[in-house]
Order: structure tokens, then C-alpha cells, then sequence
């Protein structure tokens, strides 16, 4: 007889594959027809809150990698937040001021139109390749399953939004911070334009290293200068030295610091014996005269003069970098400036005779002067060997950059303010120490970075920004701060755009009881750089009252690793600056995508993982599997190999939740824990446990550390004991039997579990469990974003794990040995005697099945014994069972031939 039809075989229509790249884009579209966001945003209404503020990525080109790990995280970090209960706002954003979207229309229209065109339509086709961006990336985002306001983002081109970045300018000018004065920036020669700290990256360049002789004006000697930009010799000043070092004088003539005098002996820069030491006090304010143009140099001291390379003679030109600035400006040496936007040398060099025939220079780009300023140097050139040395570059053109003193507008970081009188500096310093960082070396990377910064040059000298919108009183050259007036203009702005500062004269622009004269006045020309804007989001989306943005300062700030010089500082200084307030309680950073060699991405190398690809052929579901599996505090893999491995565990999670499902089919409610066995309480006890541990990572954002537990928990307890152990009852047993509902019920409280802990990652793929869920299971949830929090009981176990798992795998030894030598073909032909009471005390149905054999017992058998093992003194032996096998469970409990045990004649009579 066959008795397959009586048997309670799982059962249920959740889909063994997952069909992603099909489905996923239906539901995500339903998602967002039924306003999903909205839903969760009136779902939690009175609860705590999390906001997690949006760093803006670029609207300029598709969406890579980098963006897709970005965007998932930021998700999965909101959604966990939203199913632990909270009430989270996510409004994204996009930047889209710029360099690149300006020189992106320039390549379209060409230079020559570009410079024909009047600035406001130049500006619109701007505006409309940001626009045409933001709506590309937008939906590449959706298709991640990022759930986000996506109907309301906040762009930076927004008439609001521009008044609003302006008003935070002009709240840094009323606290006396905003200053502008001729001072050595980065200048982007290729781009025309200053350059902050975060747009400067550093590559490989080959330079000249020289070593120069400065003959000394009354002395018979010379000192001797290192350097690696000829270029900038024509505009020396000064020849700084460490005033707390020695120095000392050759026999060949030449002063150079005594640490360093050995090198220079070895590399033959000089050849003299030392004759004299030479205090450096003592040449203070006297002069050395440079070859290159015979005019003075004067000879001043520096705390930043190091021992470690050159001469300890450090050549000075204040118009070309930071250090000679400074201490030009304490021995007030003149700021020349020679060089042109371009990179050129200008009409200063004939004004200041800087060379001795300056039409050969006139014109040429600095770098391509260096090889004829070495010749013109004849013999005051000692030594000249090239290096290969990193060297900053503009992180748009990929040009060698230049210093360059010119008239910019700086946010001061030394000069003390506001109601405690303490610096920019010491405030940002200050907070760092009080934030949460995850990672935790994140700290010292801001404070080193803090530490260190120079002011913070915000204007750029380009047509698609916010215009630094001062009028200038020509008379006086100075800058009207009244505030009625810088009121005014941010409402024109709100209202007009900040095109109006290029279309509407200056006495529509100038508020009308100002007092002032409009033709008296002209208006600044620089823009803002855009690191100012996205440093202003802050006020703009968290403060203004213009979005529904959550809670200002947002709880967490998350972005790459290089934002600690980029948005981390500009949103921390801006805030600060106007405001005294830090604009964030935690930051959280993450690592570059690399191939699985950990090389960087690049189309030349073939390397290249493009979201939408892997959308096609995985799904998102795996993508964001692989954010959440991999460590993001440093650089993450991801290649065709990485994604079959996330591909391969989320199968394993699927089929482990279908199991759940197909198994608790039948089940009508969860029976109470004190109605469960021994096994089933053992279950939930550690899947309380390992989901509090989960739970415990997922609070601290470790995803891939909670993932790793829930994945083994999954395979070696639930998938490997349990739910192997409880195919008999729940196939064999009646189906309103207590040990079958126990075990179906321990099952639907941790597929209740499971499901709400993965909803964060997987959600499209835990809303289709619950589709397929009995009511027990789904509740009245219309979809996933319904789900409630699920808490698994505290439960005390009796079971010795400890000695049932060790019994177990040397059970398994057994077994397979028996296996491989074809003894039995199933371990239900086996049974066990023993004397371990911990096993014997459990329902000897519970005890058989922990072994998957047909019965234990404590009464020593006749029969060969085909294994053994002790365990703490407990002796365990295996023998061949010596009942009949019953033809409907298989288990060798039947007392004759072809009947059936006595088990499954109750159940099916």
C-alpha cells in the first residue's frame, strides 16, 4: 500500500527562485505608486526618531558602484531604524553647481559659444543638464529598492535652496568670519578657477630637484636653496632659516645647516670642509641677491624650516605657498605675483624686471619655463637631478596644479568669534571630540585633517554656482554687509533664482531704503565653491522648514572615507561658523568598491562593475546582500565571483525561510512555549539568543558581523539539527498532535523573527514571504513597511547542549563510516544504547530523533555493535535496529513485517 497521500508533506506556493531582475522592478514600482514613504513616515508618527541626512552626490552621469554601495547602506541603516520602531525622514539630494556640469555644457556648445552666450542662459543650460541627471539617477536608485522622499528631493539649484545657501554666507559675514584678501591658493590653471582642499588629489610628476646659490650681499658666501619648482624662483623674496639650528660655513663658501651638511656632502651639492659655524640670528634681515634676476632676497627666520631634506634654506615666494605667506607677512615681504589664471607668466615679470629678458618668458607656461630658467641660472645652479614625487593635481582636469596669490574670499579658521571668543579651529576640534564615529579611527582622521587646514577659500572665479552676491562700493572698495540690503538680495533670490544677480541691474537688486547710490556700487563676480553648498544643506534641508527632513542636528552623517576633507568638514565649518552648532551627532564612513585583486576600477583595466549589469543578472537583492556581507569600514570587493557567492547565500536564506513557510502551512495558531518539547525550546533559545546578537550588530551597523551569526545559526542549528530532527512529527504525526503544533509553532516564531530582521536588506524579498505567510504569520500587515517588531520568549532550556552536540558529531562519524561501507543506507535502520541521562531524559522520541535513528534505549542489546564513542564517561553504542520497518515512516519501530508501527496506526485510524 502506498501511504504517501497520508503523510503531511510541506507545502506552499513561495516561489523556490526568486526571478529578481523580473520582479523586483513590478513591486518596486508598486512601492512607489502606493506611496510607501508615506505610509511609514504616518506609521510611526509619536516615535523617536532617526535621521540620517543625505550627502548630495553629483547630477552628472549614471550611477557606479560607489553610488549603489552609498545609497544601500544609507537604506538599510534607515530601514533597520524603521523596524526597530523608530520614525525615520530620508529626504535625498542632489548637488548640481559646478565645474563639471559647466564644462560638460561647454563640450556640447564649444568655448567660443560659451563666452558669446550671456551668463543667465549659459546658467539655464546648466540647469537643465543638472535637471536631465537628477531624474536619470533618481530612478537608478529606486531600482536598488532605496525607499526615499523621492517626490520632494532637495536640489541645490532650487530658487529656495540658493537664497538659503546665501543666507548662510551672509550669517558667516555678520560673525565677522568671512574675509577676502590676495593670499596663495590652489589654482587649477587647466580649469581658471581656485580650488578647496577637497577638489586637490595627488599624483606621480617628474620635477626638477635643484640646488641654488644665493651669493651673499656683504658676506663672501652663499646660501644655498633647495627646490622643486624653478617656476616660481623669479617671485623669491626671502630665503627663510631655522632660527634654533646651527649653520655653517664651507670651505668652498656656501652656508647650509649643519644636520644637513653630511647629505649634501654625499649627493656632491658641495665639496668644502666646514670652516666656521654660522649663527642664523645673525644674518637675520640682511640679504642674499637671486641669480635669475639679481634682485634682493631677504634673509628671514621660520619655525617651519625642517632638517629632514635640502639645505635648511628654504627659498621663499609669498604669492606661491601657504608657509611663505606667513612669514612674509610677519617680515613683510612683498606678495609678487607673476602668474595668469592660465598658468602663464604676465606682464608683472617686465613690470618687476623679474627676468633679465622677460619677452622670452612672457606668454610660456610656468612648467614649460623650469628647463630655460635653469639655464639662465649658469653657474649658481650647484645641482639639478629629476624626481619622481607625488605632486597635487585638480581633481577635474588631472593637471599639476600651481599656488597662486590672487584676491579670494576665505571662511576664517583663526579668528576668534562668537559667544564663548573661540576660533573656527577650536570649535571643530572641539566637537570631534564628542561625536560618535563609526569606524572609531575616523576621529583622528577629522581632528589631523582639522588640525591642519588652512582657511577655507570659498570663492571660484566660474559661471554655474551661487554668485558671492556683495555689492562693492566703488569709491571705497568696500563691501556692503547692511544687512536690510543682504536680506533683500536672498529674497530675490528665493523668489527669481540667483540668476537675477546677472540679469537685473544693481538698482533692482539694491533694497530700496538703503541709502545708497546704485551707480557708486559695482557687484562682486565670484561664485561659491560647491563644497560651500553642500556644506549649507544643513541649514537648508534640516533647518529651513522647507522639506520634511527629520531632526536637526540628524543623527548621522554617512558617506566615503574621503569626506572626512570633503562634506564632514565643509557641513561641520559651515555650521559652525554661522551658527555655533554642530550639524551632526554621529558619522559613519565607508570604504572605495575595488575588483577582488583590491585594484581600483578603471574601463581601460576591464574591471568595471556597473550597477545596472548586476541588476540584470543578479538582482538587487544580491547587491544590497553584498553591501550588507561586506566590511565597509574598508575598501569592499566586488566582482562576477563575490556577487555568485552573495548570489549562493541568499539562496540558502530563501530556501530556509520557504522550508519555514511550507512547514507551518497547516498550523492555525502558535501553541504557548510551555506546551513545546525539549527541542523546540532548545531552538528558540538559541535563536533568541543569536537574534540578539544580531540585533546588537545590526545597532552598531556591523551588518556583515550580524549576517555571519545569522547565517550559521541558519545552516549548523536550524537547517543542520533542527529542522531535520522535526521532518518525522511533522510529516508522520497527526496534524493536531502536540510535539507536530510545537515544533510548527518554534518554527513561525523564528520565521516571524527572521523575517523582520532582514526586512532592513532584503525587503523585497521578505515582503513576498509575508505575501505567502499563513495569518498567524502576516498578521493584518498590508505588505512588509506594515510588519511589527517581533520579541522571541526568554526561554530556560534543560537540554545539556554541550554533551547532545558532541555526541551527535561523533555519531556522525559513525554513520558515515557505515554509509561509505554500505552497512545501512539510512540511520533509521540504526539504535542506540546509553547511559548518558541527559539523553535519556528527554521523550524517547525527542532522543531518537536528535540522532535521526529509530530508537535509544538504556537496556544493552545482544546484537553486534557496530560503533561506539564515550563522552564524559557516558558510553554510547550503535547497533542495527531490531524491529520492522514501518512501510509509512520508515523508522524500524514496527513489531512484525509490513505492518505498521504503532505510531502511525493511531494516527491513520
Amino acid at each position: 500500500m502506498d501511504y504517501k497521500d497520508s503523510l503531511l508533506l510541506p507545502n506552499t506556493k513561495f516561489p523556490m527562485r526568486g526571478n529578481l531582475p523580473q520582479n523586483e522592478p513590478k513591486k518596486y514600482k508598486l512601492w512607489d505608486d502606493e506611496k510607501v514613504y508615506d505610509r511609514m513616515k504616518s506609521n510611526r508618527e509619536g516615535a523617536p526618531s532617526f535621521t540620517l541626512h543625505d550627502g548630495p552626490p553629483y547630477a552628472n552621469g549614471h550611477i557606479h558602484i560607489g553610488h549603489a554601495l552609498n545609497k544601500v547602506l544609507k537604506d538599510i541603516i534607515n530601514k533597520f531604524h524603521y523596524f526597530d520602531g523608530k520614525s525615520i525622514r530620508y529626504v535625498p539630494g542632489w548637488d548640481c553647481h559646478g565645474l563639471p556640469i559647466e564644462q560638460k555644457v561647454e563640450e556640447k556648445i564649444g568655448s567660443t559659444k560659451k563666452k558669446e552666450l550671456p551668463k543667465s542662459k549659459l546658467r539655464q543650460l546648466c540647469r537643465d543638464h543638472a535637471s536631465k541627471f537628477v531624474d536619470i539617477q533618481r530612478e537608478e536608485f529606486k531600482q536598488l529598492g532605496v525607499i526615499a522622499d523621492w517626490d520632494n528631493p532637495y536640489l541645490t539649484m532650487d530658487f529656495k535652496f540658493e537664497a538659503n545657501i546665501y543666507r548662510e554666507l551672509c550669517a558667516i559675514a555678520k560673525q565677522g568670519l568671512l574675509i577676502q584678501r590676495s593670499k596663495p591658493v590652489y589654482w587649477s590653471w587647466a580649469a581658471q578657477t581656485a580650488l578647496a582642499e577637497a577638489e586637490v588629489e595627488y599624483e606621480d610628476k617628474t620635477s626638477p630637484s635643484i640646488y641654488v646659490a644665493f651669493k651673499h650681499e656683504k658676506l663672501d658666501a652663499s646660501v644655498i636653496i633647495w627646490t622643486t619648482t624653478p617656476w616660481t624662483l623669479p617671485a623669491n623674496t626671502g630665503i627663510a632659516l631655522n632660527g634654533e639650528e646651527e649653520y655653517v660655513l664651507t670651505s668652498d663658501k656656501f652656508i647650509v645647516a649643519k644636520k644637513l651638511y653630511n647629505s649634501l656632502i654625499e649627493n656632491e651639492v658641495i665639496s668644502g670642509s666646514i670652516v666656521e659655524n654660522v649663527c642664523p640670528k645673525e644674518l637675520e634681515n640682511t640679504h642674499a641677491i637671486n641669480p635669475l634676476n639679481d634682485r634682493q632676497s631677504k634673509i628671514i627666520l621660520g619655525e617651519h624650516v625642517e632638517m629632514d631634506a635640502g639645505t635648511g634654506a628654504v627659498h621663499t615666494a609669498p604669492g606661491h605657498g601657504e608657509d611663505d605667506y606667513k612669514v612674509g607677512l610677519i617680515y613683510g615681504l612683498d606678495v609678487i605675483m607673476p602668474v595668469d589664471a592660465f598658468g602663464k607668466y604676465d606682464q608683472t615679470i617686465v613690470r618687476e624686471k623679474l627676468f633679465r629678458d622677460t619677452d622670452k618668458y612672457l606668454g610660456i607656461n610656468v612648467f614649460k619655463a623650469n628647463d630655460s630658467i635653469l639655464e639662465e641660472l649658469g653657474d649658481a645652479l650647484l645641482k639639478r637631478v629629476d624626481i619622481r614625487h607625488s605632486y597635487p593635481h585638480c581633481w577635474r582636469t588631472h593637471t599639476p596644479i600651481i599656488f597662486r596669490a590672487t584676491k579670494q574670499w576665505f571662511i576664517s579658521i583663526d579668528d576668534q568669534y562668537g559667544k564663548e571668543n573661540k576660533t573656527l579651529r577650536e570649535n571643530a576640534l572641539k566637537v570631534v571630540e564628542d561625536l560618535t564615529f563609526y569606524p572609531e579611527w575616523g576621529r583622528n582622521r577629522l581632528r589631523s585633517m582639522l588640525d591642519g587646514r588652512p582657511d577655507w577659500c570659498i570663492s571660484r572665479q566660474r559661471d554655474w554656482g551661487v554668485p558671492i552676491a556683495f555689492f562693492r562700493n566703488k569709491k571705497t572698495d568696500e563691501i556692503i554687509f547692511d544687512e536690510k540690503v543682504l536680506n533683500y538680495t536672498a529674497m530675490i533670490f528665493e523668489q527669481k533664482g540667483c540668476d537675477a544677480w546677472y540679469d537685473l541691474e544693481i538698482s533692482e537688486l539694491l533694497y530700496p531704503g538703503s541709502g545708497l547710490n546704485p551707480d557708486d556700487l559695482e557687484k562682486t563676480k565670484d561664485i561659491l565653491d560647491v563644497w560651500f553648498d553642500s556644506g549649507s544643506t544643513q541649514n537648508a534641508v534640516l533647518r529651513s522648514r522647507n522639506y520634511d527632513a527629520g531632526t536637526f542636528p540628524a543623527d548621522m552623517y554617512l558617506e566615503g572615507s574621503d569626506q572626512h576633507r570633503g562634506w564632514f568638514q565643509s557641513s561641520l565649518l559651515t555650521t559652525l561658523a554661522s551658527s555655533e552648532i554642530a550639524p551632526y551627532k554621529s558619522i559613519l564612513t565607508h570604504g572605495f568598491t575595488v575588483d577582488e585583486k583590491g585594484e581600483k576600477m578603471s574601463k581601460s583595466k576591464g574591471n568595471v562593475v556597473a550597477p545596472d549589469k548586476v541588476m540584470k543578472q543578479y538582482g538587487s537583492e544580491i547587491l544590497r546582500l553584498w553591501v550588507a556581507m561586506s566590511d565597509y569600514q574598508s575598501d569592499l570587493k566586488i566582482s562576477d565571483n563575490i556577487l555568485k557567492q552573495n548570489a549562493e547565500l541568499y539562496r540558502k536564506i530563501r530556501n530556509t525561510a520557504r522550508f519555514l513557510l511550507a512547514n507551518v502551512s497547516d498550523l492555525e495558531e502558535i501553541v504557548s512555549v510551555d506546551k513545546m518539547g525539549p527541542l523546540d525550546k532548545w531552538v528558540l533559545s538559541k535563536a533568541k539568543s543569536v537574534f540578539d546578537e544580531i540585533h546588537a550588530a545590526f545597532s552598531v551597523y556591523e551588518f556583515s558581523k550580524g549576517l555571519n551569526k545569522l547565517n550559521n545559526f541558519l545552516v549548523v542549528d536550524l537547517s543542520g539539527i533542527y529542522l531535520d530532527v522535526c521532518k518525522d512529527r511533522l510529516y508522520c504525526d497527526d496534524k493536531n498532535d502536540i510535539h507536530r503544533l510545537a515544533s510548527q509553532s518554534a518554527m513561525a516564531l523564528i520565521a516571524k523573527k527572521l523575517i523582520v530582521t532582514l526586512s532592513p536588506i532584503l525587503t523585497y524579498t521578505m515582503d513576498e514571504l509575508l505575501e505567502y505567510a499563513p495569518e498567524f504569520i502576516k498578521g493584518d500587515c498590508k505588505d512588509i513597511f506594515d510588519y511589527p517588531q517581533v520579541e522571541l520568549p526568554e526561554i530556560t532550556t534543560t537540554i545539556n547542549e554541550e554533551i547532545l552536540l558532541s555526541a551527535k558529531e561523533k555519531f556522525s562519524e559513525i554513520k558515515d563510516a557505515l554509509s561509505k561501507d554500505k552497512t545501512i543506507k539510512s540511520t533509521l535502520e540504526l539504535s542506540m544504547y546509553t547511559t548518558c541521562e541527559d539523553l535519556l531524559a528527554l521523550d524517547a522520541v525527542e532522543a531518537s530523533d536528535w540522532f535521526l535513528v529509530s530508537s535509544i534505549t538504556n537496556t544493552k542489546q545482544d546484537s553486534d555493535i557496530l560503533g561506539s564513542f564515550e563522552i564524559d564517561g557516558n558510553v554510547f553504542e550503535v547497533f542495527k535496529a531490531v524491529d520492522y520497518k514501518c512501510p509509512r515512516c520508515w523508522k524500524f519501530t514496527a513489531v512484525k513485517e509490513d505492518c505498521l508501527c504503532t505510531r502511525c496506526e493511531e494516527v491513520l485510524n
